[in-house]
């Protein structure tokens, strides 16, 4: 069943671009002029805006809507794309050339279902008419943003009257001849297709003729006068010309998906898990994804897994197979190390086909999800004799992955510690220490719960400040202000979190947290489930199996309300509060006996002795706003009742 995202608002930089005089350029040649058109956007527009960290919210036909968390990203891309359409077809006349025309908006968007709204985006589209072919026109508010990061000459047109905008839109355009004077970066040089196979062989040729030419100069005799190279010099400048590329961490090419279904149609929804996943790897800090222009290059050959790592210079890849059959789709994935051809993790995921779309969704979120873990396991395992900040960042967050125990947090905050020692202005050392720290308050075990708040607030505050659109950031912000039991403020930076990253488990998990705690309790189980679907392999799994029995019991289902906390116990999970609803719902169910037992294991691990009795159980408890509480004395606290707890 497909799940309709809630519409939420955030501040994006909006590029919108479009063919110039595209219906007289299809007249003229109707299929040359659309295999082109998508040859720029596979090539080009794909590539830069990936590049800048943008995404593609939607393709228009003849154009295309990208928002970019940056403005001077998003500007950058667009003068980058109209300087790369200068170098390409070369040889196709001026009157059929494709020229784009861009505009770049910065302005408050309503993003809902990966789509975005607004008049941020209405803007933009309207900046984008107003451009010459090959040009860009940018609002007043953006130029304001980048006039003095970027070295562009924007010249200023003054206001604007624009349709269905009520005030004029100051703009200011970069001309086509300023583009033109830009230095080119990066940009592919299309060969035409009828000069392609002169392309080949002249390449081929000189390939040749310089692998002769150094054949004959490694083996031409040394002059007599010359000592004659030793065996091992002779090895040492051999290895020299041959050395391979040094893998970078976290470095990965996903293999275009295979599909095993008999009808071929079927290639599309191959492709999109394989766009998809390359895409959701790409989010991931540090990674190193290559291009999915040049993953295609390797469809339908076969696989060489060590040769494929020293040719791209990657330590992963990642392989898998789609086959549809009747209502089913099974996608089975593989990761691979690309050194030693070992496999380090497999997975297979089947699924009624239902919304294609959002099954797509789900299935790439999970395996982006679940291959984040073992990325980080693989890269924290590799013996390092000189660890930098990263290899201290990595090994903490391979230690806080572990689990909730005492050691792992010992071991994940050592370890963010010193990565700070070494980079103390950067960001992610000082959030994933925030995180560990507040974790620790959150599952009960802190020894020092004010010391570790404190701290960590100090420390995400000043990596919001440092980087405003960090999503991990606002998660651990969120964490900590649901720590110290302010949930209606935490709810926003969840909700951002969700904005930054569709992917992010942890942000899906608490807003449901926070639905319980702000009482509305419907709306709870969804998102929970959503976030166990999206990623079961969850190192925190077990709390999220014990949330879901709070809610079920919160709303009187006390059997279904056993069987997950029973999971979470099984799952590892081991904190007093856990011991304390099984009391309530063994209670509730007429089993005093075990409610008994729970009620005691509960206490034992206990170190406030706050299940002593339900006065200080409700004083040191949070227990969300006056509906919610009226829940939680109706049944949690019911049942504790009948499992012993006295009032006093």
């Amino acid at each position: 069943m497909a799940t309709t995202t809630a519409a939420t608002r955030r501040l994006a930089a909006i590029l919108a671009a479009d063919v110039a005089g595209y219906s007289r350029l299809m007249g003229v040649d109707e299929g040359g002029t659309h295999e082109r058109l998508k040859a720029h956007f596979r090539q080009l527009f794909e590539p830069k805006i990936g590049e800048h960290s943008g995404r593609i919210v939607k393709n228009t036909g003849d154009g295309l809507l990208a928002e970019f968390p940056s403005v001077v990203d998003a500007v950058r891309c667009a003068a980058e794309v109209q300087r790369g359409m200068i170098d390409r077809e070369p040889m196709v006349s001026d009157e059929r050339r494709i020229r784009f025309r861009i505009g770049v908006n910065l302005g408050d968007v309503i993003v809902e279902d990966g789509d975005i709204f607004g008049d941020g985006v209405n803007v933009a589209a309207r900046l984008e008419a107003l451009a010459e072919p090959g040009g860009i026109c940018v609002s007043g508010t953006v130029r304001d943003q980048v006039r003095d990061k970027l070295p562009y000459a924007l010249d200023d047109m003054g206001e604007q009257s624009v349709k269905n905008i009520a005030r004029p839109v100051r703009v200011y355009a970069l001309r086509p001849d300023a583009v033109a004077d830009l230095p080119a970066r990066s940009v592919r040089f299309e060969v035409p297709r009828r000069r392609f196979s002169v392309f080949v062989a002249v390449a081929a040729t000189a390939v040749a003729l310089l692998f002769i030419a150094v054949s004959v100069w490694w083996l031409w005799p040394a002059p007599r006068s010359s000592p004659a190279p030793t065996a091992a010099a002779g090895a040492s400048a051999a290895m020299s010309i041959a050395r391979p590329l040094v893998a970078p961490r976290l470095s990965i090419v996903v293999l275009p998906f295979a599909n095993l279904s008999s009808d071929l149609e079927q290639q599309y929804f191959a492709d999109g898990i394989t766009e998809d996943v390359t895409t959701d790897l790409s989010r991931i800090a540090h990674s190193f994804v290559i291009s999915r222009n040049t993953a295609f290059t390797y469809r339908n050959k076969a696989i060489d897994t060590k040769q494929i790592g020293r040719d791209l210079g990657v330590r992963y890849v990642l392989e898998g197979s789609v086959q549809r059959s009747g209502n089913q789709v099974r996608v089975n994935v593989q990761l691979i190390d690309a050194e030693t051809d070992t496999h380090l993790w497999a997975e297979r995921f089947d699924h009624d086909t239902g919304d294609l779309l959002a099954l797509q969704n789900e299935v790439t979120g999970r395996i982006a999800n679940t291959l984040s873990l073992e990325l980080i396991r693989a890269e924290a395992a590799r013996p390092t004799a000189d660890p930098d900040a990263l290899d201290y960042i990595l090994r903490g967050r391979a230690a806080f992955e572990k689990g909730a125990a005492r050691e792992n947090y010992a071991d994940a905050i050592s370890l963010f510690e010193r990565a700070l020692a070494l980079d103390p202005s950067a960001v992610e050392p000082k959030t994933r220490l925030a995180w560990a720290l507040v974790d620790r308050v959150l599952v009960e075990i802190s020894d020092s719960v004010t010391a570790d708040l404190a701290r960590a607030e100090g420390l995400v505050d000043e990596a919001l400040a440092a980087s405003p659109r960090y999503a991990l950031a606002h998660f651990v912000k969120g964490q900590i202000l649901r720590a110290q039991h302010r949930c209606e403020e935490a709810l926003p930076e969840y909700q951002t979190v969700i904005a930054l990253d569709r992917n992010s488990v942890g942000g899906l998990f608490n807003v449901g947290r926070c639905r319980v705690q702000t009482g509305s309790l419907d709306d709870a189980i969804p998102l929970m489930e959503q976030a166990i679907r999206l990623n079961p392999s969850n190192p925190s799994i077990g709390f999220y199996y014990f949330s879901l029995g709070q809610v079920h019991l919160l709303q009187s289902r006390t059997d279904d309300a056993i069987v997950w906390l029973k999971k979470a116990h099984s799952a590892n999970l081991g904190f007093p509060s856990l011991h304390a609803w099984l009391a309530s719902a063994y209670a509730l169910k007429g089993d005093t006996e075990r409610a008994a037992a729970e009620l005691a294991e509960a206490r034992r691990l206990s170190r406030d002795d706050r299940f002593s009795n339900l006065a200080r159980l409700r004083a040191v408890g949070y227990f969300g706003v006056p509906k919610a509480h009226a829940l939680f004395e109706t049944t949690y606290f019911a049942g504790l009742r009948k499992a012993g707890m006295p009032e006093e």
